[in-house]
């Protein structure tokens, strides 16, 4: 089994080559440098070497245990946690007015891939309590604020989000938890399922972001209100209390991330868990998904963590793996399989898609930054308007190219790929739950030709597809890289065909709906493949200026080289099908009656 080493240069290509510290530039970043960067990322990529990434294997073998409703970790997890508070990590990207470090969001998220590729399982937990941070800062009342938001900035504190019941999946609007008002809080009564560590012995206390109804409130989403409910009630000078009636009753035997607790958690057994209403009462979903956003870009990142792991891992043993002998020499010595071709095709594949999607998800990461901190009105309109067409496609094609990433990892391994003790089954079970998480992949594909594509006519996406082609345009006009260019102007013009499609069909009174359900997933594919194969050009010209000029690495911009070339030329084309998949029309799906038979 392979070591992890958190990919410092290659973060520092993205930050600083690709994106040049765009982030540093806007006033509220101006006192960031860039070696200060440059030294959060080597001290974070020491925490995720040295003290996350060697539980991983461990945690996933021992798991974890509920006994007499408290939950136990693996062991060495509450270790690895206390020395990420010890650090500060958990508030790196939260602003210095609430506590945190105030560093830029794509430095944050930069970590937090490098958390994820060490130990998923563990990255789960503070991942959930940004989000918290997020929706009680946003919609908080000032004493639930001042209770409570400086504990979860610090981490000492973690957070959750309950959503999932029985019979309320991907449709909250069947939530029915209740909440009834007693005197100045809440008393909720009900049961959530799926909560990721919604129990655990690593914090003092666990605070818990839940929707229920009130018992006036009305039928369907309209009725869901936002409730605080911490594990331990928290006394008015901030001293833990009495602990609350909020238990977990079971704990979900899962697929993968066994190191974490996947918990029932059940409301008001006894007289009813204590909580406290966040915002506004039946304004709950839309408060939640404050927490939802936060937490789907970086679930999109999370799944990168793991596919850059899976990478690491499968070179290590193709490195190592002797077997046939080479393609260069056919009557010669036995070689490494990675001299094999077909191997070093599924190594080049998974390293080429890591690469454009850690590239894509740090422009989006910069984008947040612009939107909350540009300097102007229109310039901060924009950058929220590209975020919120960017992170369907971070969260779900990320994930989704995660779990086939993870799966060539498997396949370059062989026979060995499907024996646990190898490692790399684990970062495939382990990963195969992010395109379910925050909603399903499907659901994030929905909301991009629909609700994104839809409310300005596709205005943003065709923005940044002008930037696509700019960037073809420029490929093109290099001798080195003319190819690199045409192909990636081919997925431009795919990718704007398609859109225009969606528009026209998803539009019509009749079928508008029934278009927009058809074509939303392999309209996702198309513009995931488009605008990584576009992250991955810029880096073709970045790394063939640097070579030109005889600056740096010259094996490093190579292999960038190498990457671009197979993702532009390769990878893209896969993507690129997708068009004829739009162009098919849908009727074969209308058409189609799923029976048992």
């Amino acid at each position: 089994m392979m070591s992890y080493a958190a990919p410092v240069r290659d973060y520092r290509f993205v930050l600083e080559e690709l994106l040049e510290h765009g982030s540093l530039q806007l006033p509220h970043f101006e006192e960031t440098s860039p070696d200060l960067i440059e030294a959060v990322l080597e001290e974070a990529a020491r925490l995720a070497n040295e003290v996350w990434a060697p539980l991983n294997y461990s945690g996933d073998r021992q798991g974890v245990m509920l006994e007499d409703g408290q939950v136990s970790t693996p062991q060495g997890f509450a270790e690895a946690y206390r020395a990420y508070i010890d650090g500060g990590w958990n508030g790196i990207g939260v602003s210095e007015a609430l506590g945190g470090q105030g560093l830029p969001e794509v430095v944050a998220s930069t970590v937090q891939e490098m958390l994820h590729g060490a130990n998923m399982a563990l990255g789960l937990c503070p991942m959930l309590t940004a989000g918290a941070i997020e929706a009680l800062s946003q919609h908080g009342c000032d004493k639930l604020k001042a209770l409570y938001l400086t504990k979860l900035v610090s981490g000492e504190w973690t957070g959750t989000m309950n959503l999932t019941e029985p019979q309320a999946g991907s449709d909250l609007s069947q939530v029915r938890t209740k909440a009834v008002l007693e005197n100045d809080h809440y008393r909720l009564t009900g049961q959530k399922i799926y909560i990721t560590w919604g129990e655990h012995n690593i914090a003092e206390n666990i605070v818990h972001f839940v929707l229920a109804r009130t018992p006036d409130a009305p039928e369907g989403n309209k009725g869901i209100s936002l409730f605080l409910v911490p594990k331990f009630l928290v006394n008015d000078d901030g001293s833990l209390g009495e602990r609350n009636d909020v238990v977990c009753a079971s704990l979900e035997h899962k697929l993968g991330i066994h190191a974490c607790p996947t918990c029932t958690l059940s409301f008001g057994e006894k007289e009813g868990a204590i909580g406290y209403l966040v915002g506004e009462v039946g304004r709950g979903l839309n408060h939640m998904f404050t927490m939802m956003n936060e937490a789907r870009h970086k679930v999109g990142v999370e799944g990168i963590g793991v596919a850059e792991r899976a990478c690491q891992q499968a070179l290590g043993y193709a490195l190592e793996r002797v077997q046939g002998r080479s393609p260069k020499a056919r009557g010669g010595a036995s070689c490494a399989i990675a001299d094999h071709l077909d191997v070093r095709r599924m190594l080049l594949s998974m390293r080429a898609r890591t690469d454009g999607l850690r590239a894509l998800a740090l422009f989006c990461a910069a984008q947040m930054d612009n939107a909350r901190h540009a300097i102007d009105d229109e310039a901060r309109h924009n950058a929220q308007n590209r975020v919120d067409v960017l992170i369907p496609v971070v969260k779900a094609f990320s994930t989704d190219q995660a779990v086939e990433i993870a799966s060539l990892g498997i396949q370059v391994h062989g026979g060995m790929g499907f024996i646990e003790e190898a490692g790399a089954a684990q970062l495939f079970r382990d990963v195969r739950i992010a395109p379910i998480y925050e909603g399903t992949n499907g659901i994030q594909a929905l909301d991009l030709a629909g609700r994104k594509l839809q409310r300005d006519g596709g205005a943003a996406l065709c923005a940044l597809i002008d930037e696509v082609e700019t960037t073809a345009s420029a490929l093109s006009d290099n001798a080195a890289l003319e190819s690199l260019g045409e192909s990636l102007a081919q997925g431009s013009a795919d990718l704007r065909a398609a859109m225009a499609i969606l528009l026209e069909e998803g539009g019509d009174a009749d079928h508008g709906p029934d278009a927009i359900q058809a074509y939303a997933t392999p309209f996702l594919s198309l513009a995931g493949h488009v605008l990584c194969a576009w992250q991955m050009g810029r880096a073709a010209l970045v790394a063939q200026a640097a070579l030109d000029e005889g600056k740096g690495d010259a094996n490093f911009y190579r292999a960038k080289l190498a990457s671009a070339d197979f993702a532009l030329r390769h990878w893209l084309p896969e993507g690129r099908a997708q068009r004829a998949v739009i162009e098919a029309g849908m009727t074969t799906l209308l058409d189609f009656e799923p029976t048992s038979h």
